[in-house]
């Protein structure tokens, strides 16, 4: 790596949905400081997730001077910075740029009414083949179409929507710009034309001057005013790179950018994505396809219930035993770890659905409802307990089928995220995957991502495999035969039970919308 003598560091920050967190790595992938700040997110009526744009931006700015004050760094050793965020958000601006709304976050359903007519109504599969991004109300595009329509007085005095990362961009470098992976997980851009696509707009009622203008992931931003160099501890010549979204950078940072390779994600949500070296849609709708660089693109699938199951069983279905566990000082999600060991796999064949908060792929419906299955009167709380993590694992595997049918084969998982810890976890994995699971030694893997992309993009670096020396695994684990052979047998019914009930989640879910509506 060719930089200056004083570059010895390269800063990642990662805008995530809960907090933004800054991570300096030196110049061969080592944390050296990291730095976080959270923010709360607003749910004050149903569906609702909304977030304050200048809370964020001003928690993005302290976690940066915090990193770099933690590495004790003086500004001419950082050798770049680089950016990660989470998509699907969407703020409306004025004319002067003044906010017009909040940051709606990718959590927001408020649009599923919206979601349905334009997948029925619009052709919605033709927009999804040209864009990549699923119709679902976690979309932009469905947002602003909501937006349109139940919230005229916003929409039509908006002159401007952007993202989150862009609002940010925008108050450290006077410029609106997106980056092409960000805007590829809009449904609002062309993934063949790298542009803004022409139908989505139209639809909208939107015009491309009240977007960002879409740049390369490897686009660099202005120089920073002084003020702002010497507010972060940088110089106004530390150069920033405009950096991916979050999910595409997690690919990257755990080295799953080989054919085959598949990064697998449970943080509060989930996801699983694999890179291949061209766009490419799934003819069902089924899976999402987003931008790294031009010749790296990442297809997958999100799902919306990870690790926020296991917060509901603590919190609410073994409320006691968490209790008792703080009392002993112990960790109570490692005392449901124990409680579910002690049960075989397949929970003496009770199954559980997670879907509480909806989900996404490969069902890619807001309005799926949670529920154990196949309850008897000799299962316990132990069972349900069982049932529930397992059921977050069914879940991420039912997008592997149509991930095989677009790209082939896989051969290895790579597992990151909060549930990597727990070796209960992984090797509920590596069973009912029937695969090899992996864990990197990394686990800031989008800022690393973000890192290296940027010293790629600054010719600091030769290509993107430079990432394989920098991350190493702390843990494998091998399928075992008998819980393969248990959890085959009770994948095909988990699988098919939500197809069969498809009227009926509508129909509740309805009837909750309506209830919360009468129940403030």
């Amino acid at each position: 790596m060719s930089t200056s003598a004083l570059a010895r560091y390269m800063l990642g920050v990662d805008i995530g949905t809960t907090s933004t967190k800054s991570v300096v790595f030196t110049l061969d992938g080592k944390v050296v400081a990291q730095h976080a700040e959270e923010y709360p997110v607003l749910c004050t009526e149903p569906g609702m997730a909304e977030q304050d744009p200048e809370q964020i931006v001003a928690a993005a700015l302290a976690s940066i001077a915090g990193a770099v004050k933690a590495a004790k760094a003086a500004p001419q050793e950082i050798a770049l910075l680089s950016f990660s965020a989470a998509m699907h958000s969407v703020i409306a601006l004025d004319a002067e740029n003044r906010l017009l709304s909040n940051s709606i976050t990718w959590g927001d359903i408020r649009a599923s009414v919206w979601a349905e007519r334009i997948k029925h109504e619009h052709d919605g599969n033709a927009i999804y083949r040209r864009t990549g991004t699923p119709v679902h109300p976690m979309s932009p595009l469905c947002k602003l179409m909501w937006m349109r329509h139940e919230k005229p007085d916003v929409f039509h005095r908006a002159a401007r929507f952007v993202g989150i990362k862009e609002y940010l961009l925008y108050q450290l470098f006077g410029q609106w710009v997106v980056d092409h992976s960000i805007a590829s997980a809009t449904g609002m851009f062309n993934l063949r034309e790298l542009a803004w696509d022409q139908g989505a707009l139209a639809l909208l009622g939107v015009r491309p001057d009240q977007l960002p203008t879409p740049v390369p992931t490897t686009h660099r931003l202005p120089a920073l005013s002084p003020e702002m160099a010497q507010r972060l501890g940088l110089s106004v010549d530390t150069p920033f790179i405009i950096g991916a979204n979050d999910g595409v950078l997690s690919n990257l940072g755990v080295n799953a950018i080989e054919i085959g390779h598949v990064a697998v994600t449970i943080g509060t949500s989930g996801a699983m994505r694999t890179v291949i070296d061209e766009p490419r849609t799934d003819p069902q709708g089924r899976l999402f396809c987003y931008a790294l660089t031009e010749k790296h693109w990442v297809v997958g699938g999100p799902v919306n219930n990870g690790g926020n199951i296991f917060r509901w069983v603590r919190d609410e279905l073994a409320t006691a035993e968490a209790a008792a566990a703080r009392e002993e000082g112990v960790d109570p999600y490692e005392a449901l770890t124990r409680i579910a060991e002690k049960v075989r796999p397949g929970a003496e064949g009770l199954l559980f659905h997670p879907f509480m908060a909806g989900e996404r792929a490969p069902l890619w419906n807001a309005d799926l409802r949670g529920s154990f299955f196949g309850l008897a009167l000799h299962h316990g709380k132990h069972h349900m307990i069982r049932a529930a993590l397992e059921g977050v694992i069914f879940n991420l595997y039912s997008i592997l089928p149509a991930l095989e049918e677009l790209v082939g084969p896989t051969k290895r998982m790579m597992a990151t995220g909060g549930f990597a810890r727990s070796a209960l976890w992984r090797q509920m994995m590596a069973d009912i995957f029937n695969r090899e699971v992996v864990v990197p030694e990394s686990v800031e893997s989008s800022c690393l991502g973000a890192a290296v992309l940027g010293a790629w993009a600054l010719g600091l670096v030769p290509s993107l495999s430079v990432i394989s020396g920098m991350v190493g695994s702390t843990n494998h684990h091998a399928p075992e035969a008998e819980a393969v052979a248990v959890y085959g047998r009770l994948q095909p019914i988990f699988a098919a039970i939500p197809a069969k009930l498809e009227a009926e989640y509508h129909a509740i879910a309805a009837f909750q919308r309506e209830a919360g509506r009468s129940h403030p």
